[in-house]
């Protein structure tokens, strides 16, 4: 007679997979933080080199050469975060035995990007306002904010990513001369952490 504590063990796993995207991986997470912290350093060259980023800087004046350098280097940071995030997560899901593509991770790219693209719009706004210097206080709130409302969706380990990238936006914004700093801090550090744990946890 099959153990009814087993049978209660499998319905629950059933129902996991079915209501959360569990294909996440937590390499990716790693991966993106060392992009982050290349596109981190590449800014502080462009911004602040040879000088510390530190005073009011070059942050609230930027130039139309040095602001296409940001923008693209920001994209390209983003676009080999979500390419090797899908990647890395579909091999996931083939080792697992889990569909990569569920309604549960759908609703988990719907609730993590909504606040991350309002969040965006809200960076370009800040820029076309000329308050620069808080963008990258906005982009580490917001995607937190993002982080916490896709929580519901996947691991319940990514909100603790969430609180933190939140409140060092937080930090940043009363602080935002160290700006570029909170956010290598968030994107770069806070990720290779989280990642590493993730990976540990999850995905040996």
């Amino acid at each position: 007679m099959k153990d009814p504590k087993q049978d209660l063990a499998e319905i629950k796993s059933m129902m996991e997979r079915s209501s959360r995207f569990l294909s996440l991986s937590g390499m990716s997470g790693v991966l993106a933080g060392f992009y982050a912290l290349i596109g981190a350093t590449m800014a502080y060259y462009w911004l602040y080199f040879p000088n510390p980023p530190f005073g009011d800087g070059q942050f609230s004046h930027l130039g139309g050469g040095i602001l296409t350098n940001l923008i693209l280097t920001g994209l390209v940071v983003l676009s080999l975060s979500i390419v090797t995030a899908w990647i890395l997560s579909e091999k996931k899901s083939k080792r697992t035995s889990n569909q990569l593509w569920t309604p549960a991770g759908k609703r988990f790219i719907q609730s993590l990007f909504f606040p991350v693209t309002i969040g965006g719009l809200f960076c370009f706004a800040l820029l076309h306002q000329g308050f620069s210097i808080f963008i990258p206080s906005t982009m580490l709130i917001f995607y937190g904010l993002g982080l916490l409302n896709a929580s519901h969706f996947t691991l319940n380990d990514i909100k603790y990513l969430g609180y933190g990238q939140a409140i060092l936006g937080i930090i940043a914004s009363f602080f935002p001369a160290y700006g570029l700093v909170i956010w290598a801090l968030g994107f770069g550090v806070l990720h290779i952490i989280y990642g590493s744990m993730m990976y540990l946890k999850y995905d040996k």
